[in-house]
């Protein structure tokens, strides 16, 4: 079972779109720590956008990823936010899950 994770041995690359939406999101308040487990990348990586985009540096999209066709990049766009919202729900499974078994008996209906 794939849970969330690249089974590849390469890692992963990322868009310039969405490296400038993950800055985006802690330039408007977000903690580092909580964006990065939102998008499932790690926290240093995400540092270093942030660092570099204060600097003035502009994200260029990787070599293997100006090679897709737009089909090509809409099908992984859709992917990242297919797993990003699987994460999403496990979360919410969880949660519910530890305050379905804290509720007393007599109290659900």
């Amino acid at each position: 079972m794939n849970n969330g994770k690249s089974s590849s041995k390469f890692a992963r690359r990322y868009d310039r779109e969405f490296k400038e939406n993950a800055v985006a999101l802690v330039r408007g308040g977000r903690s580092v720590l909580e964006v990065a487990r939102d998008l499932g990348v790690s926290h240093w990586l995400l540092n270093l956008w942030v660092k570099d985009a204060q600097g003035g540096r502009i994200f260029s999209d990787p070599k293997t990823l100006a090679a897709e066709s737009p089909e090509q990049r809409e099908l992984r766009r859709l992917r990242q936010e297919n797993d990003y919202l699987r994460r999403q729900r496990d979360i919410l499974k969880k949660a519910l899950g530890i305050l379905s078994a804290e509720m007393p008996a007599n109290d659900m209906r």
